[in-house]
């Protein structure tokens, strides 16, 4: 019931070493209840065993089928019974995502004095956009990923911030870190030495980023990047005649209103673990310096460009409202 509430869906289908093997609908839980009353019985004893599907080939025919069986959503498998994908009757079909089963590592102990004087009162992972905190969409966002272990590093407003997540209904893990001074956007991932060991995402508490992350976790792996940063495209137009001079201040050159394109950090990276075991404890340095470091050290560092649409950033309160309009839509 909790899986159909999460989803928003009537259906869920039930598989065993990765192939389609049964169907449940809400139909189903709720004559199963009906009948018996027993919230404690397994998916086994209520499921159908013998769920209508369809393959590659004829996947054109669903919206008939469904229309003729009454049914809310078909399944389209591989020949080894595998769903490839959905098609909903009132839906564009949905592919499944891939899984990524990594810890992610969100920086939430700054101040957030860009966004004063919302941050007087709320710690800015705390700053709803819509119904609940930016930080709680980035979780949910990571999650659909595949991504259950978390950790929030805090610092500013840390009570705040554990007193709400403490009483978020969540299907993940997650753990505080604690900054015993501030320690900058990178020095506190030397308080994660014991934690963590393997390869890791690391995000800032006020961007959003829509985009693949299997993908950008593959592309990080197949180049062997000690850190791969995730970069938007940015078009700016400077509304002015820019003027470059000599020497001699003699006009040299004109531009009427120039546009530049340049590649900003998203304030994402996929980051392996070594990176956490070199660092110096009680150290405050931002994550781009350890970046730089690295880099000047010969160590490879790679980017994943993304869209500008693809990067939702509340860092600022223009950007913030910009943010806000979008979730709105």
């Amino acid at each position: 019931m909790e899986r159909l509430d999460t989803t928003s869906k009537k259906i869920l289908f039930v598989q065993r070493d990765e192939a389609l093997v049964a169907a449940l609908t809400d139909g189903d839980i709720r004559r199963w209840i009906l009948a018996k009353g027993d919230l404690n019985a397994f998916v086994k004893d209520f499921a159908n065993y013998s769920p209508i599907y369809l393959y590659e080939s004829t996947a054109h025919k669903a919206k008939v089928l469904m229309y003729k069986k009454h049914i809310e959503a078909i399944p389209v498998v591989d020949e080894d019974k595998k769903i490839i994908s959905i098609i909903f009757q009132n839906e564009k079909e949905i592919k499944l995502r891939e899984t990524l089963n990594i810890p992610v590592v969100i920086m939430a102990g700054g101040l957030g004095t860009r966004l004063y004087p919302y941050t007087k009162i709320l710690p800015k992972p705390l700053i709803p956009i819509g119904e609940i905190p930016v930080t709680e969409h980035i979780i949910n966002r990571f999650c659909q990923y595949g991504a259950r272990q978390f950790f929030l590093i805090v610092n500013h407003k840390k009570n705040m911030i554990k007193a709400y997540f403490n009483e978020v209904d969540k299907e993940y893990e997650l753990q505080y870190v604690e900054e015993p001074q501030p320690l900058g956007t990178g020095g506190g991932l030397s308080l994660l030495k014991d934690k963590i060991s393997s390869t890791f995402i690391l995000s800032n508490c006020d961007i959003l980023i829509e985009e693949d992350y299997v993908k950008i976790f593959n592309y990080h792996k197949g180049k062997e990047n000690l850190i791969t940063m995730v970069c938007s495209l940015k078009n700016i137009s400077i509304p002015y005649g820019v003027i470059e001079i000599d020497g001699s201040g003699e006009i040299i050159n004109m531009k009427e209103k120039p546009q530049l394109s340049f590649l900003a950090n998203t304030g994402m990276y996929i980051v392996e673990p070594q990176v956490i075991q070199e660092l110096e404890g009680d150290l405050s340095i931002g994550f781009p310096n350890i970046i730089e470091k690295h880099r000047i050290n010969g160590k490879k560092i790679g980017i994943y460009p993304i869209s500008e649409k693809s990067w939702l950033d509340m860092g600022e309160l223009g950007s913030m409202e910009k943010m806000k309009e979008r979730f709105e839509k």
